[in-house]
């Protein structure tokens, strides 16, 4: 049952990510991405990654597809009536780039995914995933032997977020 899951999480992901690609309005593209990155986030779960998995559902979902649903949805659209939609494509010449660097990547990863030595991976692949969190490891080396880089990044953010306000505050103090 699993490697049926899995091939249709896959299959959603690929099909919603071609539709971020091809896509014409920012809108439709944007929604399109929050499927691609709900899908990556379910092959992290079955993978055994949930600590990445919940980050990626926090991090991409939760933080940067609505600040660009925001975006998208708080961007004047007066300067673009003449054909009534929001245009991400530019000219062909970006989309023959675009086109000749995935193709690129495509011949790497098909090249090195040939020359890889799978042995006897159809009836391994999903008996080795071990069940076990992975977030509650990390959670006790966060809180003990890294706990001095962690608090730092902590403070470095908070300085980060306070000197962010200050700088989009209208008055200045």
């Amino acid at each position: 049952m699993i490697p049926f899951v899995y091939i249709a999480f896959i299959v959603l992901t690929v099909i919603s990510a071609c539709v971020v690609l091809w896509s014409n309005n920012v809108l439709y593209a944007a929604f399109s991405l929050l499927l691609t990155f709900f899908g990556i986030a379910a092959l992290y779960v079955l993978v055994g990654a949930d600590f990445i998995a919940i980050t990626q559902l926090l991090v991409y979902v939760g933080g940067i597809l609505v600040l660009l649903l925001f975006g998208v949805m708080l961007t004047n659209q007066n300067g673009n009536k003449e054909n009534g939609k929001n245009d991400i494509i530019g000219t062909n010449t970006n989309r023959f780039i675009g086109f000749a660097v995935a193709l690129g990547l495509f011949s790497l990863l098909f090249y090195a995914f040939a020359k890889t030595n799978f042995i006897d991976i159809q009836s391994n692949l999903f008996e080795s995933i071990e069940s076990f969190s992975t977030t509650q490891n990390i959670g006790v080396l966060l809180m003990t032997d890294f706990v001095l880089p962690f608090e730092v990044s902590g403070v470095l953010l908070m300085a980060t977020l306070i000197g962010a306000a200050y700088l989009s505050s209208k008055t200045k103090v």
